[in-house]
């Protein structure tokens, strides 16, 4: 094998993509970045049954919005394409015959209706060792009976012989030596009747013809591992084998079990990358960059779930994931998903990440929310005063819309319980004064002139600071009331100060 590190991943087109596959993905591209390799998008399309349309456009998108780009694929080409298995099928074929030869296959002519039969009559039947000589395959039949059914081009599929006895072992980079005794294996499908070869041949061939160093994938791919590795023996020799790595599970917030999309439903969090519309159903699963999640800060938190780098330290950029990466810092047990946390990543990231670039990201947000932004230059002042208090790109919304319009509702009911006429004829007086002072006032005169008046009309400005939060946002949230009131300007304040003055009159 060659010494440059080569990795892949290889989803099928069967449509969105889990945040499991994305963090196979950042798993691969980080190894292969942290030894100056190369990493591979190859799309596993020969069951064309599950193929969905848009599905691989969707991978490629996903992959675009995660920064996690290929060095070869579809898209991108490369020096051992085609990367769509379905135009590699005139490949496989040449390399079931020689496992034939050698005796490692064998054809099978069994019609559906004959293996349904098997179904029926032998509970939890497996085409193996116990019942292949019951069945009608190039080993229970003779010569001339496998020769005719050729000539007559019989419907078949070509299937691994799983040996009587053997044990099989590799070292996994992350679990250390895993043993296998074949006897519970069964005769999987390498060729079906299509000429479409079966995830288990097409994996092996392509990661040998594509030079593929490193194979790293989800642990509940383990139970294959035995028929891979015989395939890799019988055609290739183990020596040539990539080193393999079967990544944790990420488990259920409850930690039992495998995340699903069905938790994300029940508790309310996306589970995809992006968006994903299913063309058949046209049902639209939410993910996580409509759900308002930067890139970085996924990429951060996916990589933080069954990884460390051996200390505390818990914000990395992808130039620090890749310095740090180390593939034997992947825990064996899985990793709870937890989104609150995943939450707190993306505050972290939206804190640090500059006012102009979320203005970009913000835009389509606020066009969605039907928020005229007039001016770029108030857009990048009012993020920097909101910011701190949002851990979703949807949370800019509700945290700054009243400074682009005047809230549409007033929570009277938060002021009413402590409201008295002394307040009435204080906001009556600051409406004045705040009409009396000219030019575009900054936060610190007008809290010296909120206090000034405060101190005359004998109520402590703590008493008064909630309803006139109140009487500008619309509730009890938002930066700083004179920051705020600084930035709406002196007119809107005062329309807003009297509009909330006769809702609490009753007028």
């Amino acid at each position: 094998m060659d010494s440059k590190v080569r990795v892949r991943f290889a989803p099928s087109p069967t449509g969105g993509l889990h945040l499991g596959g994305v963090r196979t993905v950042l798993f691969n591209y980080l190894f292969a970045k942290h030894h100056d390799g190369e990493f591979i998008l190859r799309i596993e399309d020969t069951d064309q049954t599950r193929f969905v349309a848009g599905a691989e456009q969707y991978i490629i998108d996903t992959l675009n919005w995660c920064g996690l780009t290929p060095d070869e694929s579809p898209l991108h080409g490369g020096a051992y394409g085609p990367y769509r298995q379905s135009e590699r099928k005139a490949i496989y074929n040449q390399y079931a015959q020689t496992l034939i030869e050698k005796g490692f296959a064998y054809y099978a002519f069994d019609t559906p209706q004959d293996l349904e039969e098997k179904r029926k009559q032998v509970p939890n039947f497996q085409y193996s060792r116990a019942h292949r000589m019951e069945m009608k395959n190039s080993i229970s039949l003779s010569e001339s009976e496998v020769s005719e059914l050729l000539k007559k081009n019989t419907p078949h599929v070509i299937r691994i012989k799983i040996p009587d006895e053997e044990e099989v072992v590799f070292t996994d980079i992350i679990r250390g030596e895993v043993r296998f005794d074949v006897s519970t294996v069964d005769d999987k499908v390498l060729l079906k009747a299509d000429g479409m070869p079966t995830y288990h041949l097409a994996v092996v061939v392509d990661d040998y013809l594509m030079k593929i160093s490193h194979a790293f994938r989800g642990e509940e791919w383990l139970p294959s591992a035995p028929v891979h590795i015989l395939l890799w023996k019988y055609l290739f020799g183990l020596d040539k084998m990539p080193k393999w790595a079967h990544l944790p599970l990420i488990l259920k917030p409850e930690g039992s079990g495998k995340l699903s999309k069905r938790d994300g439903e029940r508790l309310g969090f996306p589970v995809f990358a992006m968006d994903w519309s299913d063309p058949t159903t046209k049902e639209t699963t939410v993910g996580f960059k409509e759900k308002g999640f930067l890139p970085e800060a996924f990429i951060n938190f996916l990589a933080m779930l069954g990884w460390n780098d051996g200390s505390d330290k818990e914000i990395f950029t992808i130039e620090e994931l890749i310095a740090a990466f180390d593939l034997e810092r992947v825990h064996k047990g899985g990793a709870k998903f937890d989104y609150e946390k995943a939450k707190w990543f993306n505050q972290e990231w939206i804190k640090k990440t500059d006012n102009k670039i979320l203005a970009n990201l913000l835009q389509p947000f606020f066009d969605q929310a039907n928020i005229e932004i007039h001016e770029r230059s108030y857009l990048i002042k009012v993020i920097g005063l909101v910011k701190d208090r949002c851990h979703l790109l949807t949370d800019f919304i509700s945290q700054s819309s009243f400074f682009f319009a005047a809230p549409s509702t007033i929570d009277t009911v938060a002021i009413l319980p402590k409201w008295e006429d002394k307040k009435h004829a204080f906001f009556t007086a600051l409406a004045q004064s705040f009409q009396e002072m000219s030019g575009k006032p900054l936060a610190a005169e007008l809290e010296s002139n909120f206090k000034t008046l405060a101190a005359a009309h004998e109520i402590k400005p703590g008493d008064l600071l909630l309803p006139l939060r109140i009487m500008l946002v619309g509730g009890k949230f938002g930066p700083g009331v004179f920051d705020i009131i600084e930035s709406i300007e002196i007119p809107d304040t005062i329309k807003r100060i009297e509009h909330s003055l006769q809702l609490l009159s009753g007028k």
